[in-house]
């Protein structure tokens, strides 16, 4: 099997558990990475990190997993975190500093950032990474983007994004049937080609080309549902490459998209349920710093 590799480009924090005293890595864009690292998929990360003993932390973390991030920026300044506690398994967020550093600085990406990420089989990136007014630069490479909204967006957020962003995940267990149908028929028509809403316990749906899939989710003993929908994200992402001929996303007939997606979504909810019994997004937990 030839070696594909994907990369996450956006946040990082640590995510300070009060209830424990302790704190564990995470953020959408490098849980993306240490997930496919678990799924033994190659990944690098591109990031701002402040220059604290928090982000000295994560990428001690980083070198572990062998998650490559040569092309991080490092500021002066306050490294992201999040404050979270736990209820029966449910996170609960108490308040962050909304990605420290990385909110105030510029990403800036140059013709050798660009270069570099040609090499990928698809950008991972999210809400969180103050990056929606560079996704223009970064189509540049020619990688398929995909994007994760979480539980916030309207209208005016979904046409800015999903024009660039090939694939476009909204956690949707806030809305009713209609509402996450409706919703996800926006994203494809402001020009996402695929979209998966989520909705927790009750599984997935896709949306590929006015043609709905869904997926039940894998029950299980519930430790910590941090990381959930991205390990269901990164699976996924995964699957639809590994089932492809040449690593390409979008490959094949309608039929065997349809095909692939269905089977890259059992293998989502299989690996979110794995996910959901360690504590932390994805473990690596030390005493708050």
């Amino acid at each position: 099997m030839k070696q594909y590799k994907v990369i996450g480009i956006g946040d990082n924090v640590v995510d300070k558990y009060v209830h424990q005293g302790m704190m564990y890595p995470g953020g959408n864009a490098l849980n993306f990475c240490a997930y496919a690292r678990m799924c033994e998929m190659q990944a690098s990360y591109i990031g701002k990190f402040g220059n604290d003993q928090v982000a000295e932390y994560i990428k001690q973390v980083m070198e572990k997993l062998e998650i490559e991030h040569s092309h991080c920026r490092i500021f002066e300044g306050e490294n992201g975190y999040a404050r979270v506690t736990l209820e029966n398994g449910d996170r609960i967020f108490l308040g962050s500093n909304k990605g420290g550093i990385a909110k105030e600085k510029a990403w800036d990406f140059t013709e050798e950032d660009l270069n570099y990420i040609e090499q990928f089989s698809v950008i991972h990136t999210s809400l969180n990474s103050y990056i929606e007014g560079d996704l223009k630069t970064l189509k540049k490479s020619n990688v398929p983007i995909s994007f994760d909204f979480s539980v916030r967006w309207n209208d005016e957020y979904l046409e800015q994004v999903c024009g660039h962003a090939d694939i476009s995940f909204l956690s949707c267990s806030h809305l009713s049937d209609s509402e996450r149908e409706r919703e996800m028929r926006k994203a494809q028509t402001f020009g996402s080609q695929m979209v998966i809403g989520t909705v927790g316990e009750n599984g997935s749906y896709a949306l590929y080309k006015d043609q709905w899939i869904y997926q039940q989710a894998e029950l299980t003993e519930t430790v910590d549902t941090m990381g959930a929908g991205d390990s269901y994200l990164t699976a996924f992402l995964i699957g639809m490459i590994r089932s492809s001929e040449d690593g390409n996303l979008f490959s094949g007939s309608d039929e065997e998209m349809l095909r692939r997606i269905k089977a890259s979504m059992e293998q989502g909810a299989a690996f979110a349920a794995k996910i959901c019994r360690i504590n932390g997004a994805f473990g690596y937990g030390t005493a708050i710093l």
